[in-house]
């Protein structure tokens, strides 16, 4: 059996659970029943979903709090950006073979599907410099004041957490295990990788030290983060935090939210909630603009 115990775990008098479970697996009766904590197969059935979402929970919980990770910049966005040299070189790719293959309708459609991935890839590129500039608010790998988080997924999140490792920073992936198997990218910090089941446990997860929340243009994924977090902030469940859309244009075509308020399903004041952004560094001065002002007078 192998050994998955937290290192950093407070010891006590109690013979330990740990120490009972290998002692169990090393002289295991004949009985194909195991101990019940040691049971995957009645963890997953439907009646330990309460068991299964409190898991969830702790989990992550206690390697932020053993870690110090109390404040975070949470980055969502599109799955599908990629590297703007990464994009270069597939659009170079897709023309050649268009090229040699004049009449292939594939080919032709590869090459516009490049050409929109190439369009987009400024979006990577920016999430990428937010990723740097929110870890040189540290100064390395453990200094955790302020901690990039994201969804450990490829896009946009893997942009951000690769910005953090450029610098020798730490940073978060909350990873959704999904039928198309998002894999978690190669930039998280391993101890701080997380896989969910539950989108509802992982949206907690972002917010409960969210600092500011960047959205990059995305579907449904991003949308659905988005607009949990206008919900929980105009409510009153959460505290208001900055929230900056990447691209006023995108947002503007994507989203009316003027609309909204024209029809009064949400009240004026409510588009005051988030701001548009263009650049990483607008993002990052109107983070520290948004917290130097909360500062009360006096206070250093």
């Amino acid at each position: 059996m192998t050994s998955d115990r937290d290192p950093a775990q407070t010891t006590h008098p109690m013979r330990d659970a740990f120490d009972d479970a290998l002692a169990a697996e090393e002289n295991a009766c004949r009985s194909p029943n195991r101990r019940a904590d040691r049971d995957v197969a009645l963890l997953d059935r439907p009646e330990l979903r309460p068991v299964r979402l409190q898991l969830e929970y702790l989990k992550p919980e206690l390697a932020f709090e053993r870690l110090g990770i109390r404040s975070t910049i949470v980055a969502f966005g599109s799955t599908t950006l990629i590297d703007p040299e990464d994009a270069r070189r597939q659009l170079a790719q897709a023309e050649d073979a268009a090229r040699r293959a004049p009449n292939d309708e594939g080919a032709r459609a590869a090459v516009e599907r490049a050409r929109l991935s190439l369009s987009k890839s400024h979006y990577y590129a920016i999430a990428r410099e937010l990723g740097r500039l929110v870890g040189r608010f540290g100064q390395g790998p453990h200094d955790h004041r302020l901690v990039i988080a994201t969804g450990g997924g490829p896009g946009a999140m893997e942009a951000a957490n690769r910005g953090a490792h450029d610098v020798g920073a730490a940073s978060i992936g909350l990873n959704i295990v999904l039928p198309h198997e998002q894999i978690p990218n190669p930039y998280i910090t391993p101890e701080l990788c997380f896989q969910f089941h539950y989108f509802a446990l992982r949206k907690m997860h972002f917010m409960l030290r969210a600092q500011a929340l960047v959205c990059f243009p995305g579907g449904f994924g991003t949308l659905d983060e988005l607009f949990d977090a206008l919900t929980l902030i105009q409510t009153g469940k959460a505290e208001p935090i900055p929230i900056l859309l990447f691209d006023e244009a995108y947002w503007r075509r994507i989203i009316d939210f003027e609309a909204m308020a024209e029809e009064g399903v949400i009240a004026p004041e409510d588009l005051g909630l988030f701001q548009y952004v263009e650049s990483a560094e607008q993002a990052w001065r109107l983070i520290q603009d948004h917290y130097a002002a909360a500062e009360p007078e006096g206070s250093t």
